[in-house]
């Protein structure tokens, strides 16, 4: 076992989460992670139901005395965020989670951690291996490919699951039940670009880096720097005040992160490179005093770099630096109903420019599905007047709270009686599988709980140990009471 994971409490659970962190389990690639778990049921000889796309359903049987309570069913998914620091070593389709400890928290070392969703995977194992929990008839779900845009859960057939409640194990603070989420959608814009051969002068790499991202639904209102929307800003005011030229543009990693980090090849006179270096200078320092604490680790850096054999079309390279600077990122309107929950937001994701066809991803999410369309309109739009060919996918629905339903009602029950207190009850502006998969289980009463855990999807991610047990011990409860 990881050292960082000797004597933690609940041994069963920690006990999966260690192998869990040794596979390999990016988006899209959970092959292994799925065929661990398929294992673990033909070991304890349960019936499991693969369907076409590669998301794994388990059931196992009431203990003796319990076959009479209602099926229910706990859900998580296989896939992690990869994400990891520049600096970092690490081959996300080879390596191992690097797990260390620190106090009561637990992270990686310059990585993601995969505690979302390996912490509510592990706990699901757990449960299916146990022999001391009083349960009912129990379904598990196994989802690929949560992280990029729900397609496993998007995927998944009706007809299949025969649960009455469902207990999504994919929240992200002790204390609370999630009864509610925000749909989403995908808006990619693309424009072919054209190239010519790199002209004299210094070549310079720009490398915006240092800020903390997070996850672009949850994290959406901090205020955090996005690194794209930085560089279109850089790089629009350097081709205003020098002669440059720009050979690239990449950053961000996913459609469902806020980019941390974004790089960016230019050509000048050798002559002009003090001015260079001043101005980004200059507006680094604009930046992070615009910032401030929000995301006070910032750096905007301009190094040598080696030459490229071309360089980007003035009016493309120009068109795409407007286009960053000025799509919209962050929030565009807040819950009139729900103190302090986001409805809508955009976020620009990522921006490659390695082809011949500059691509910018960005996603739309709110719990309005007019209010996401519209906020989609509104990204096209801007697209567009930049010359960008626009294309939307990866949609998904929303989850409508039912705060007075059978299932919410008891688990306030159980947390009253396990805590001393109601948990508080929330809505998630990010898209939850129990959203997608309800939806073609009309009927279905839903729920998702789970331990603290600290900016996903950025290598800062951290679960708090002591919170985990908690969650244990609540998960159990619930199992033998429903």
């Amino acid at each position: 076992m990881i050292p960082a994971l000797v004597n933690l409490q609940p041994e069963a659970l920690w006990k999966h989460f260690d192998r869990l962190a040794a596979i390999p389990r990016a988006s899209t690639k959970e092959a292994a992670a799925r065929e661990y778990v398929a294992a673990l049921a033909a070991k304890l000889g349960l019936e499991s139901v693969e369907d076409d796309v590669g998301n794994l359903v388990v059931r196992k049987p009431a203990r003796p005395g319990r076959e009479g309570a209602p099926m229910a069913l706990l859900q998580g998914h296989l896939d992690m965020v990869c994400e990891k620091n520049e600096s970092t070593v690490h081959d996300f389709d080879v390596d191992p989670i690097k797990v260390v400890r620190d106090g009561d928290w637990l992270k990686a070392e310059g990585t993601t951690l995969g505690s979302d969703n390996g912490v509510g995977v592990a706990a699901a194992l757990a449960v299916m291996e146990s022999t001391d929990i009083a349960h009912g008839p129990l379904e598990f779900v196994f989802t690929i490919d949560e992280e990029s845009g729900l397609t496993g859960a998007s995927a998944f057939p009706g007809g299949l699951l025969k649960s009455k409640y469902f207990l999504n194990l994919d929240n992200e603070e002790k204390g609370t039940l999630c009864i509610g989420c925000s749909g989403g959608v995908k808006t990619t814009a693309r424009r072919r670009v054209r190239f010519h051969p790199a002209g004299r002068g210094s070549a310079l790499r720009i490398k915006v880096f240092g800020l903390k991202g997070g996850h672009s639904g949850v994290d959406i209102h901090q205020g955090r720097g996005n690194a794209l929307r930085i560089m279109g800003g850089v790089l629009q005011m350097l081709l205003d005040r020098l002669p440059i030229e720009v050979a690239e543009v990449n950053g961000g990693s996913a459609q469902n992160a806020i980019p941390r980090e974004a790089a960016a090849l230019v050509l000048t006179d050798s002559s002009r490179e003090s001015d260079l270096r001043s101005l980004v200078a200059t507006a680094e320092a604009g930046y992070k005093a615009d910032f401030g604490a929000f995301d006070s680790g910032l750096r905007i850096t301009v190094e040598k770099a080696e030459r490229p054999a071309r360089v980007l079309d003035p009016s493309d390279a120009k068109q795409t630096v407007a286009l960053l600077a000025s799509l919209h990122h962050g929030v565009l309107a807040m819950s009139p109903d729900v103190a302090g929950l986001v409805q809508t937001s955009t976020n620009l994701a990522t921006v490659n420019t390695k082809t011949d066809v500059v691509e910018i991803v960005t996603s739309q999410r709110s719990a309005i599905e007019s209010s996401m369309l519209a906020a989609a309109r509104m990204v096209a739009t801007v697209c567009g007047l930049a010359g960008f060919e626009v294309e939307h996918g990866g949609k998904y629905p929303g989850w409508k709270p039912e705060p007075n339903s059978d299932i919410v009602r008891k688990l306030q029950e159980l947390h009253q009686k396990l805590f001393g207190e109601p948990a508080k009850l929330i809505a998630m502006h990010a898209g939850l599988e129990c959203g997608v998969i309800g939806e073609k289980y009309p009927g279905m009463q839903m729920v998702s709980f789970g331990p603290t855990i600290v900016d996903p999807h950025s290598p800062n991610e951290r679960v708090l140990i002591s919170s985990v047990e908690s969650f244990w011990n609540y998960l159990k409860l619930v199992l033998e009471n429903l």
